[in-house]
């Protein structure tokens, strides 16, 4: 018979097991994508200059070990944070050359998001993308159909779905508190106009017409990635390239993505059968100045239809129930959620939940907490699902479809009237050409 272990060769035989697993390479342990929830990750920022540099500092407790930017005299904040991290201009070249990478954060300007993600989840890397999460419906589709695939860990940067009061909207509207929801009226408030786009249509005839040299910092080529060459501006970077079609997702993507969040995930709304949009300043060139967009959801299971109304550069109607020297939402925008019984309110990330009127509050009695709260930041989120913990709140399962909604809501926009989706097959059926603003026409040596 084998001999009683004692505590020595137990402790022994521990340790030499503790010396293996730390000498062994995390790769050999749990796969490529694995890395265990004590370790760091390695993280690489991409788009630094801007929301990137927020992102980072919520990432300070894991290892930064590259900085990716087209332009690091814009950049060089940040770049200053990180004395360690590898720097360089083009993403592909990072990802070829700097293998110890885990995770990727884009904060790039909107039209280069999808390629960025797409090259990133091939290649292993667990992903967080600020909002949007495309530039368009079937940039949409196919990151979440490579998310899927490679099953790295994603977060769509809509920061708001990780707070308490996003949260609260699902629970008090699962619970009943307002009844059956079959309305909705969003907004948000801010417009480009005066800054930006709305100063060159005016003078300048849309596009701007001098063509200063490019920054010597600067690499134009790979900041333009997919859209079509035109002679580099500072109105476009470090400027107000949001502003336009060929870059921008307009308002509908920059604030829509944050107050349209709660919407979507509290009603369960998947696909619209059709969205209308009526829109101020419609060029070519450049988003409207401002738009009304109505959305209509059918039924889903036992849920009523839902019509959405966003009003784009404009405050929603005030509801009756608000009392005198209260905002609709906040400074900003927000979403009025109308019911059978009642109404609920929230502000541009969620934030500042009530029934209204205030008396309606009071007497509700708020039912127990359904959802996973996050503790600390969206960022950090996201790092325990890279680390084998449970999926990001806005992964890219949820975040496809949502900003797939976004973007239906610019294609309205640019028919200015009304389009029907045929969401199983990707398709506007009432107006074929709108069909090519579901895509876009990708640059030479720039595509999916």
């Amino acid at each position: 018979m084998p001999a009683k272990p004692t505590r020595r060769s137990v402790l022994a035989a521990t340790g030499a097991a503790i010396a293996l697993f730390h000498a062994v390479p995390r790769h050999c342990l749990g796969g490529a994508k694995f890395v265990a929830p004590s370790e760091k990750l390695n993280i690489a920022g991409i788009g630094i200059g801007g929301m990137g540099a927020g992102n980072l500092a919520n990432l300070r407790s894991e290892n930064i070990v590259a900085l990716c930017d087209v332009d690091f005299e814009y950049a060089v904040k940040t770049a200053k944070q990180y004395p360690n991290a590898r720097t360089h201009k083009d993403y592909r070249v990072m990802l070829e050359q700097q293998k110890d990478i885990d995770a990727v954060v884009i904060a790039t300007p909107d039209h280069t998001h999808a390629l960025i993600a797409a090259a990133a989840m091939r290649a292993g890397k667990h992903v967080y993308c600020q909002k949007p999460l495309a530039h368009n419906v079937y940039e949409s589709r196919v990151l979440g159909k490579i998310a899927k695939e490679t099953g790295v860990a994603t977060q769509l940067g809509i920061q708001g779905h990780s707070t308490e009061s996003v949260r609260q909207i699902c629970e008090w509207i699962w619970d009943g508190a307002i009844g059956e929801v079959a309305e909705v009226d969003a907004f948000c408030s801010l417009t480009y106009y005066p800054w930006g786009h709305a100063y060159w249509s005016s003078k300048l005839g849309r596009k701007p017409a001098e063509t200063p040299p490019v920054p010597p910092t600067l690499d134009w080529d790979i900041w333009l990635g997919p859209a079509p060459v035109r002679p580099y501006h500072p109105t476009y970077h470090p400027g107000t390239w949001r502003s336009w079609w060929d870059f921008g997702s307009g308002m509908m993507g920059d604030r829509g993505a944050h107050t349209l969040d709660p919407v979507f995930w509290a009603l369960k709304l998947g696909m619209p059968t059709s969205v209308e949009a009526s829109s101020i300043d419609l060029n070519n060139d450049t988003h409207p100045i401002a738009a009304i967009v109505t959305y209509q959801f059918p039924a889903r299971g036992t849920l009523p239809p839902v019509k959405l109304t966003w009003y784009d550069g404009l405050r929603c109607p005030r509801p009756s129930e608000l009392e005198d020297g209260r905002l609709v939402g906040d400074k900003e925008g927000g979403a009025v959620f109308k019911g059978t019984k009642g109404k609920i309110m929230g502000g541009t990330y969620g934030n500042g939940a009530r029934l209204i009127p205030e008396t309606k509050m009071k007497e509700y009695k708020r039912p127990a907490p359904t959802l996973p709260r996050v503790k600390d930041t969206h960022e950090m989120d996201w790092v325990r699902a890279c680390k084998g913990g449970p999926a990001a709140g806005a992964n890219f399962e949820y975040g496809a479809a949502f900003n797939e909604v976004c973007c239906l809501g610019n294609v309205a926009k640019r028919v200015d009237g009304r389009i029907e989706y045929d969401a199983a097959n990707m398709k506007i059926t009432n107006n074929a050409d709108a069909n090519k603003w579901l895509t876009r026409e990708y640059r030479a040596g720039w595509t999916l």
